[in-house]
């Protein structure tokens, strides 16, 4: 069945097809269900017979097995990929030129020029490209944002990120993909992915960084530890130190900038507890504080339906994407030039391609 999603859907519910049944597809079927007004799930596709049935039973929806099945059956406008990060590139290209729009998970690819080539071919079809950067939209980063935009900072000068974080060898042999270089990534590339993107986007263009990695415990390709040193183009420094080896359990994800004029530090688990803010002027914003910090147990934070907000919108033709494809390169271009700089012991300047 040959299908092309209208530009704006406006007379009925958009329809989202979920493509990978795995831990993160609960997120967005919660997401999706928190709009229940504007939008609804109509399939899910996965290659495990057992998590595909699984999961249709528990949402009430048609399963397919494969992305050409997804798209010569199904009316969906939308197909979220939540597959392994090494799939996303080629299913982007399937779904694309099948007239469906794309959100994908994090990364949206593990080379930068397989995430060029999802960009392009969204483009050529005239369909949304949409990166899940769902962490930007926490209640807490969007405080720090503000009062960055504000400049209350005043000229920025160190700033430090750490991902402190485990995850057991069981983990990595619970699924095959994971912890290669082919379908993963390692700490930076994966379960880091969302605190290099708060590099760029909240303390802006980088000139340069300096990366080691190490596998240093778990039996997998990739790295579960690395550090890097950042020079910002506006003369800021910093770094951001990323380990899945913490003891006993997650312990830190945070950020922390010291400024001319202000200093802040947001941390907890997963950058949802705002432990420090002081600024030299005073900001209606302050009194925000207290209640942007939240609870939790994961370390996905609540940006999920927010982000889906935005999707919804942009498909009704009332928004523009806050994360598109070319938002998404930005990340992935830092990443890979933090994994070069690693492999070959220097600094390495960005952008990578003039």
């Amino acid at each position: 069945m040959e299908y092309r999603s209208p530009y704006k859907i406006v007379d009925r519910k958009v329809r989202f097809a979920v493509v990978g049944c795995g831990r993160i597809a609960d997120r967005h079927f919660d997401a999706i269900k928190t709009h229940a007004a504007r939008a609804e799930l109509v399939a899910v596709c996965d290659t495990d017979a057992a998590a595909l049935n699984k999961t249709a039973t528990a949402q009430g929806v048609a399963a397919y097995d494969s992305v050409e099945l997804l798209l010569s059956q199904s009316e969906a406008d939308v197909a979220v990929l939540c597959t392994p990060s090494g799939l996303h590139p080629a299913q982007t290209v399937q779904v694309a030129q099948g007239g469906r729009h794309v959100v994908t998970e994090k990364p949206m690819a593990t080379r930068l020029a397989d995430g060029k080539r999802m960009v392009a071919a969204c483009d050529a079809q005239g369909v949304h490209l949409f990166v899940v950067k769902q962490n930007r939209l926490n209640p807490t980063l969007q405080l720090v944002k503000r009062a960055l935009v504000k400049k209350r900072f005043g000229r920025i000068y160190m700033v430090n990120v750490n991902v402190f974080w485990t995850r057991p060898q069981s983990y990595y042999d619970a699924s095959r993909w994971r912890g290669t270089w082919e379908f993963d990534g390692g700490a930076f590339m994966n379960q880091a992915s969302h605190y290099v993107d708060l590099l760029d986007w909240l303390i802006g263009p980088i000139e340069s960084v300096h990366a080691y990695t190490s596998t240093l415990e778990r039996d997998i390709e990739v790295e579960d530890s690395g550090v890097a040193n950042i020079k910002w183009r506006s003369g800021a420094l910093g770094s951001i130190n990323v380990t899945m080896l913490t003891y006993p359990r997650n312990l830190e994800g945070s950020i922390t900038i010291l400024g001319e004029k202000g200093t802040v530090q947001v941390g907890g688990v997963a950058v949802n507890e705002i432990k420090h803010w002081e600024f030299s002027e005073p900001d209606e914003d302050d009194t925000k504080v207290a209640d942007a910090s939240y609870g939790t147990t994961s370390v996905y934070g609540v940006g999920h339906p927010l982000y889906y907000d935005n999707v919804i919108r942009v498909l009704r033709g009332e928004a523009s994407p806050e994360t598109d494809g070319r938002e998404g390169l930005r990340s992935l271009e830092t990443l890979i030039a933090m994994y070069t700089s690693a492999r070959d012991g220097r600094r390495v300047s960005l952008p990578l391609e003039y």
